[in-house]
């Protein structure tokens, strides 16, 4: 397979971590060689958490360099810009949960916040594909990770990676109550029945 580099970002506390290993799994169920690797900045203190993904043949880094992603995910709209500014290719594609947390520099008033106006224009000048995620049904916001999730797996923006892949990704990493939570949340917005 050619190589497919995924980047996931957000803020501490978000489920970033766990969206990244059910990616992960996801692909290792596919049986797509995969590496990975977190960045964890303050994630307790609401700092900024990326998760570096690669998919393919003869990978020799799971890091991804400066705009080389095919997909950035992201958990909230401040890291969207910044994961596509950042990390995403000309022409790739941004998925994002439309969801403000505001840094430190906004609520200081130093920098504006960013507006989906602002972060579509920005991905608009690089031919850059984007999804938003805004479900206000969501009941519980520690979902808003299971949700993007659904929307990937819907959009079928992972080559080769199924919904059956990571499902059983899910069944690995979860239990109980959070298994059940999950993946009735990821069935009904992945529009998926079994």
């Amino acid at each position: 397979m050619k190589s497919f580099n995924i980047y996931l970002c957000g803020v501490g506390g978000q489920g970033v971590g766990l969206l990244s290993e059910i990616l992960l799994r996801g692909a290792d169920h596919a049986g797509i060689e995969v590496k990975a690797v977190d960045t964890h900045g303050l994630a307790q203190r609401g700092g900024v958490v990326v998760s570096h993904l690669r998919l393919g043949d003869k990978l020799h880094s799971p890091m991804i360099s400066a705009r080389t992603a095919d997909l950035v995910v992201a958990l909230e709209r401040h890291e969207a810009m910044r994961g596509a500014d950042r990390a995403l290719r000309d022409g790739g594609c941004l998925i994002y949960f439309n969801t403000v947390l505001q840094p430190l520099n906004v609520r200081l008033g130093l920098d504006k916040e960013v507006s989906e106006e602002i972060l579509n224009t920005h991905c608009s000048a690089r031919k850059i594909a984007v999804y938003k995620v805004d479900n206000k049904t969501l009941d519980d916001p520690r979902m808003q990770n299971i949700a993007l999730l659904a929307n990937i797996n819907k959009m079928n923006l992972l080559p080769q990676v199924k919904t059956e892949h990571l499902l059983e990704a899910m069944e690995d990493l979860m239990e109980g109550a959070m298994l059940q939570n999950n993946m009735a949340i990821f069935k009904k917005m992945a529009n998926y029945s079994s």
